[in-house]
């Protein structure tokens, strides 16, 4: 028996066709309501598998590190090339980060049918994974974060977008990236900003940069006059968040030109209009991820060891007060991961990113005596991470989210903006609105209507 006839057997005789055509809509509406619900439970679950199996790379990493130190770095020259041609033979679309494929397909005004697009299909996903773990085991500098954005995107999208009348593909693909930013880092607030401001370019950059200087100045002037104090209690403000108001300006304009020039690197080589080593790359892809691999294993030897993979335990390591080598991370951290970016490969730049952050918020924290180590290096990750994305917002929340300390909500909302807008001297677009014009235009065409026979116009006689 098919569900229509269940509900005419449930309708009562005198029911009018109104009223049976409004309970099969609102009987369409559950079930697809349903389905999203279910494809976002199955979004955070392969979110949550791929972290452990980046986990996992990442420990046999170490594993052959153990074995032979050196041995292990002649896999990056190996890793980087064999991903790049795995990826082109494959799944193109899986290259680089995800998150252009993403605002690309949400903005395109083509028709697209669920698995049809490359962008979004499930075999784009399926070897993003494993092609990420893959270098990952290499010890490629890349982050999972921005990858598992396109795998949660694509899942939402496969089983939302096949009925009709519901949220439509934009919106679909929006709700998952903002999954997967909330999956990747455990942080559910900063995945609803990640969606309003950078997917869904819902603030452009003068409402923006408005709403957070307001912010900013207000708290400045509580801080102030009444410390840091707590609603419901008395507590007063420490010397710690003190130094971090002094510390955020300075960390926001190094950092955020540190950010701008990895951007417009980055931009140069594998952005829409590259200089002679982009187009080189474009002619010889293999080649050049070669010479990347070259690049990383030399920083990776010269660095001991600190420029590989995420960078998770070496930031863990910094924010647990432990002893760490803040310029030599910094330096050779930007190195790798802009190596790692500019080959091709599939790979994020959230969390090398994070990771170059706390080398610098490091190295101040020695180098000036009024600086707090565990809030500067917050404020460093917070920082670069806003100067190479240019999502201040974000960039700001996600490192709230995850050291859970609302104290610094303010210090990190200052160096972000300033961060921001020293970057965007330096590189006027975001990084990954910039990428996306490279992956527009590669859906489905829209079908395109038979031309209509127009009757000719009767011929008029020229009056007299």
């Amino acid at each position: 028996m098919s569900f229509t006839d269940r509900l005419r057997l449930v309708l009562p005789s005198r029911a009018s066709s109104y009223e049976r055509r409004r309970m099969r809509l609102r009987a369409r509406r559950t079930q697809r309501l349903v389905v999203i619900v279910a494809g976002s439970v199955a979004a955070g679950a392969a979110a949550v598998l791929f972290a452990k199996l980046a986990d996992r790379a990442q420990d046999l990493h170490t594993y052959l590190g153990s074995i032979s130190k050196y041995g292990v770095i002649v896999l990056l020259p190996i890793g980087l090339p064999l991903a790049v041609w795995l990826t082109r033979k494959f799944a193109p679309e899986a290259a680089g980060s995800g998150i252009p494929q993403i605002i690309a397909a949400a903005e395109g005004q083509r028709t697209m049918a669920p698995g049809k697009d490359p962008r979004t299909s499930l075999k784009t996903a399926v070897c993003k994974i494993a092609v990420c773990a893959f270098l990952l085991v290499c010890g490629a500098s890349i982050g999972r974060e921005g990858p598992t954005v396109q795998v949660t995107a694509a899942i939402v999208y496969a089983l939302g977008a096949r009925f009709y009348g519901g949220s439509g593909r934009r919106a679909l693909l929006i709700a998952g990236g903002a999954a997967g930013v909330a999956a990747a880092f455990n942080t559910p607030i900063a995945g609803v900003v990640f969606a309003v401001e950078e997917l869904a370019k819902g603030f452009d950059r003068r409402s923006n940069t408005v709403v957070i200087l307001v912010v900013v100045a207000a708290g400045v002037a509580a801080y102030a006059m009444a410390g840091n104090y707590a609603y419901f209690g008395g507590l007063r403000g420490s010397t710690a968040l003190a130094s971090s108001w002094l510390a955020a300006p300075i960390l926001g304009v190094v950092c955020g030109a540190f950010g701008g020039l990895f951007s417009r690197l980055l931009a140069s080589v594998i952005g829409p209009k590259p200089n002679r080593v982009g187009r080189w790359k474009a002619r010889k892809p293999v080649v050049f991820a070669f010479c990347c691999g070259l690049v990383a294993a030399v920083a990776a030897w010269l660095s001991r060891g600190l420029s590989y993979g995420a960078g998770y335990q070496e930031t863990a390591s910094l924010l647990a007060g432990h002893p760490g080598r803040g310029l030599p991370l910094a330096s050779f951290k930007f190195i790798a991961s802009l190596a790692a970016a500019g080959s091709g490969a599939p790979g994020g730049i959230f969390s090398p990113s994070l990771a170059t952050g706390a080398g610098v918020g490091a190295l101040f924290s020695h180098m000036l005596p009024f600086f707090s180590g565990r809030d500067t290096i917050v404020l460093g990750m917070a920082a670069y991470l806003a100067g190479v994305v240019q999502a201040p917002l974000t960039s700001a929340i996600i490192l709230m989210e995850m050291t859970r300390d609302p104290g610094l909500v303010g210090p990190l909302m200052l160096s972000t903006l300033i961060a921001r807008e020293v970057s965007s001297r330096i590189m006027p677009e975001p990084i990954y609105h910039l990428l996306s014009h490279t992956w527009r235009g590669r859906g489905p065409k829209a079908p395109q209507a038979k031309p209509v026979d127009a009757e000719p116009a009767p011929l008029q006689t020229p009056r007299a």
